[in-house]
């Protein structure tokens, strides 16, 4: 028998492919970790969706010039007054003690927005987000002093001359003119707009007014003259998220690779299917009218802010080669994928159309519900209790109390405690709208009838308008202990 060992069997190996670049092409010293922003110059397109979406942001725009405008019981109807930390909002008076109610508002916008994400994507930032509305009227005032695409590319190109200084500088005036009252009327929801113009006319704005109109005049200048997509792209959070709130039946903007491709140019005349060729014609008209400027033929891109402006302007191409529209459209992967109806009824979509309906419920009953009053008792810390020449045992506090309605009250105050204690305090509370009062009051009690050290004692407080509106405080009474 030999006395060799048996050979051993090689160990298997993961299979490995060298992925290092060739040192011939890649040069390690050409590379640039900064890239320059390539300026994006939209071409003007027409069609059904930039009608919705002129409709949509002309409408955003008007709701949001005109509201500081808008009066209501002689006041502005909406209006955040934060050095008198009330803020209005039509037939309503909230103060910083309602912030639930804001919280609870901004959560149930929230939830809106995902649910709206779930259906259609980003079909907000395409109709009615404020970056894209402005941006669109900015580039409206500049088609108009400039021209369209290829004539912008061309100045761009261009020396210096008059009439580039000339189109360029109104362009400019224009953008600066309309973030000058975009700033204005922000201002106008925190100090009330016709207080605003008065003193703008006079020269009598204060500092935090001129600041403020100055900053939001720069800001809406850059983001919507200078920045444009590159808000979409690097500041706003919604892109990069939008991709795990979607899934497969969300409506999403796509183009029809099989039915598109192989892409080609060709006449109109042309037996195109016999060349092996598919609907689209290569004309990158899709891509020249993105705002954010990607090609929608890539497949999804968190860039896209479906704005729907490649669908118009393929739908354009194909009625003219004579072709079925809906090579780029509104369509989800599975339909894309395996065909059928869009599906509407599914899991998620419906959990959230069930939350928000819970939590508009919740918030509507309790905003039904809400006292417009509000009842805080301050008790004199000074001392625990003082004694009278009299022999009385007093207690001091002060009453902090709110109307929070939008019209004058009066009230009645009261003392809901056991029958040794006594109250002095006014009968009548007159207190105007928004308006806040403080009233001192003093309980006193015979200490021959205190049987303990500590009494709970509530404040109540009734209107004598409204029975309905009644608030209480609680406190303590102190006194002795027991001799």
């Amino acid at each position: 028998m030999s006395d060799k060992p048996p050979p051993q069997t090689p160990p298997r190996q993961i299979p490995t492919r060298d992925q290092s670049p060739d040192p011939v092409i890649f040069n390690p010293g050409s590379v640039d970790l900064y890239a320059k922003r390539e300026k994006i110059q939209a071409r003007s397109i027409s069609g059904f969706f930039q009608n919705i979406r002129i409709i949509t942001i002309w409408a955003t725009l008007a709701v949001y010039l005109l509201l500081p405008w808008v009066t209501w019981d002689g006041r502005q109807a909406l209006l955040f007054d934060l050095p008198e930390r009330k803020f209005y909002i039509f037939w309503w008076t909230f103060l910083p003690q309602d912030f639930f109610f804001l919280s609870w508002l901004l959560i149930l916008a929230a939830f809106s927005l995902f649910a709206l994400t779930v259906f259609a994507g980003r079909v907000y930032c395409g109709y009615i987000c404020p970056q894209t509305v402005w941006t669109k009227i900015f580039m409206i005032i500049e088609h108009y002093t400039e021209g369209e695409r290829n004539a912008r590319l061309r100045m761009d190109k261009a020396g210096l001359s008059l009439e580039k200084v000339l189109r360029r500088g109104m362009k400019h005036l224009l953008w600066l003119a309309v973030a000058f009252i975009t700033a204005i009327t922000f201002v106008g929801y925190f100090t009330p707009a016709k207080t605003l113009t008065h003193e703008l006319l006079h020269f009598s704005l204060g500092f935090w007014e001129f600041f403020w109109i100055a900053f939001f005049t720069l800001a809406t200048y850059m983001n919507a003259g200078w920045m444009r997509e590159q808000v979409c792209l690097f500041m706003c959070p919604y892109g990069r998220f939008q991709s795990v709130m979607i899934d497969r039946d969300s409506l999403i903007i796509s183009y029809d690779k099989a039915r598109g491709d192989p892409r080609g140019s060709r006449r109109k005349e042309t037996d195109y299917k016999a060349q092996g060729l598919g609907d689209c014609i290569d004309c990158t008209l899709c891509v020249q009218v993105c705002p954010t400027g990607i090609d929608i033929r890539d497949g999804l891109q968190y860039e896209c802010i479906q704005c729907a402006a490649c669908i118009d302007a393929c739908d354009s191409i194909m009625d003219q080669m004579g072709y079925a529209r809906g090579l780029v459209r509104y369509t989800t992967e599975n339909i894309l994928e395996n065909g059928g109806k869009y599906k509407l009824l599914r899991l998620r979509l419906i959990g959230y159309a069930a939350v928000i309906s819970i939590m508009a419920s919740v918030f509507l009953v309790a905003l039904a519900l809400r006292v417009p009053l509000e009842v805080e008792t301050i008790r004199d810390r000074n001392q625990l209790y003082r004694e009278t020449s009299a022999g009385m045992i007093e207690n001091s506090y002060l009453l902090k109390i709110m109307n929070k309605s939008q019209k004058a009250e009066s009230y009645s105050l009261r003392l809901e405690a056991v029958p040794e204690i006594s109250m002095r305090a006014p009968a009548t509370l007159d207190i105007g709208p928004g308006e806040m009062i403080t009233v001192p009051v003093t309980l006193s009690a015979d200490p021959g009838y205190l049987k303990q050290s500590k009494y709970d004692i509530t404040f109540a407080v009734q209107s004598r308008q409204d029975e309905g509106v009644h608030k209480s405080s609680e406190s303590r009474f102190l006194a002795p202990t027991s001799r």
